[in-house]
Formats: C-alpha cells, structure tokens, sequence
C-alpha cells in the first residue's frame, strides 16, 4: 500500500464511520428525529453497522485501520512505524469531516433541539440537563460529537477506557487481520464489527465506549468550531481521556498478543 492510498482510504472510512455512528446518535437524542429514544441497544448496534460499512469501503486501501489505536497495535506486533503518521492523520481529518457531515445532516434536528429552553435553559427556567452541561463544561449535544463519562472519576474513566479498547485490539490482532497482517480481512470486519457492539453492550455505560482517540477528538475539534447557537463547552478537561486509555490498551493488547499468540 502506498502512502496515498493509506491516507485516502483511512480519511474516507473514518469518514464514513463517523459519519453513521455520529448520525445514530444524533437520531436517538435530538429533538424532531423520527427515531428520538430509540435507546442504547439502537446506538450499540448503529456503531457496529457503522464500523461494518466504514471497514468493507476503506479496506482495499489501507487495510481498514480506521482507528489509531488498532494502528498502533498493528505497529507492536510488526515493528513497523513508517505509516503510522499518515494512519493517524488520515483517520483524525476523516473523523472530523464525518462529524461536520453528520451536523450537516441533521442540521434541522440540531437547531430545534439547542433552541428548546427545557433543554438549554433560559429567563425562568431551571434546567436541570442545562446546569449538569455547566457544571460538566460539556454541552447538551456534545454527546453526538464525542463521549463522556457518566460518573466523573479520572481513574475509572481511564480504567474503562484501556480495558473496552484492550477488547478490541486483541480481538483484531488474534481474528481480525487479513492474509498480510496489515489490515481487517472481509470476515475479520465483521467479526470486529460485531466486538464493537459487544464492548457497546457491555462496556460502553460507563463512559460511552470511545475505544478510538480519533473518533473522540476529531469530532470534539469540530463541536468546538462549528456556529451552533447554545452548544456549551467542548468538555477538555475530559478529552485526554479518550485519547490516552485507548493508546495505552491498545499497547498493553499487543503486548499480549506478541507474549502468547506470536
């Protein structure tokens, strides 16, 4: 592969995996979506058909990483770095442009939600979900961007996050990878797939499964810069966590991997 098609294929299937797994939550949570409290079993399952679709469009291009932390297991158990930069941009500006796609496509449902004064509070209201955004510096629909822990406690969090992503790269390194070891394989993406709505179900309570830095700060850079009236803060003070404990379960998988299977 070369490093053109990495991050073509990269950009394009983070993209698209953003694009769908912001959407579902973006439909399960907005005000005037058809689809509004659908609930957690529609969003464990939308991100799993969203890593699915992103993996069977981008994997004859870059092998599907689509995620940093499974680019950086993948880079353990090879010991080769050289695309490691161009995996990672591709995925960050993909997660971005499917975050801005998903604010275009619900662009109506946005607007009527952050201008609902039960939601965002207002003179003579006491909005409870508006004071708990305050207080959390996280806004009302930062949910659809990016994740956030329901009980704040940085170990935990951490915790959480290492264990769900160690989850996942482990599953993709032992039953993932296609015959060349540098991507998911056909059968692999929807083996892996299916893990993601598993650590979903199982995992995902806690701190709404992020498993993935680019998909997490991707997304909270485009909250942050996109003109949505009444959107809060883009809750920073969290967004390390995401990035750091999927890094670190990632390492601690391939570790692993190459301690017992190799």
């Amino acid at each position: 592969m070369s490093s053109s098609d990495i991050f073509i294929g990269e950009t394009i299937g983070t993209a698209i995996l953003i694009l769908l797994g912001a959407g579902v939550v973006a439909a399960v949570v907005l005000k005037a979506s058809k689809a509004r409290n659908a609930g957690w079993l529609a969003i464990t399952f939308g991100w799993g058909f969203a890593v699915l679709t992103a993996v069977y469009i981008s994997a004859p291009l870059s092998g599907a990483h689509l995620n940093p932390a499974v680019t950086l297991g993948i880079a353990i158990k090879d010991g080769e770095w050289s695309n490691v930069p161009t995996y990672f941009a591709g995925q960050l500006l993909g997660a971005m442009i499917g975050a801005t796609l998903a604010w275009v496509a619900y662009y109506g449902q946005f607007r009527a939600h952050l201008t609902d004064r039960e939601i965002v509070g207002g003179p003579g209201t006491q909005s409870t979900k508006a004071v708990e955004a305050r207080e959390a510096q996280a806004g009302p629909v930062l949910g659809v961007f990016s994740t956030g822990p329901e009980v704040r406690n940085v170990a935990m969090n951490l915790a959480t996050e290492i264990i769900g992503t160690f989850v996942l790269v482990l599953a993709v390194l032992t039953q993932g990878l296609n015959d060349s070891g540098k991507g998911l394989g056909t059968l692999g993406g929807l083996m892996v797939a299916l893990v993601v709505v598993g650590i979903g179900l199982s995992l995902g309570g806690p701190t709404g499964y992020a498993i993935n830095p680019a998909r997490d700060l991707g997304p909270r850079i485009v909250h942050a810069l996109l003109p949505l009236p009444n959107k809060g803060g883009s809750d920073w003070g969290y967004a390390w966590i995401p990035v750091v404990g999927p890094l670190i379960g990632a390492a601690l998988a391939a570790g692993l991997y190459k301690l017992a299977f190799a």
